[in-house]
């Protein structure tokens, strides 16, 4: 097994996604995506917004793209539970310091 970075987009992976989207006869994603890379090739790619993931058909990917998957999960939950916190925290009751 290769040791994987999972790791998000940057505006200077644009060509490098365009070409992994070209060997899996894809369209790139457009806008923020995951990316996995080893000895810095990238992979796999799975975009955060709509569109499918790409991955490059002549490595095994699979398990890399299940991966990507698991890692957009845990960033998702991790976004849900921060927002449910400032929620919690916007609506509490507190004290008024205008007391009669």
């Amino acid at each position: 097994m290769q040791n994987i970075t999972v790791r998000h987009s940057v505006a200077s992976d644009l060509s490098e996604l365009a070409r992994l989207a070209a060997l899996d006869s894809a369209s790139p994603p457009r806008g923020p995506a995951l990316i996995a890379e080893a000895d810095s090739r990238m992979l796999a790619a799975l975009p955060l917004g709509s569109g499918r993931p790409i991955a490059d058909p002549f490595e095994p990917t699979a398990a890399i793209l299940e991966l990507l998957r698991l890692r957009a999960e845990q960033l998702d939950e991790r976004e849900h539970r921060g927002l449910r916190d400032r929620l919690r925290s916007l609506l509490r009751v507190r004290p008024s310091h205008a007391r009669a």
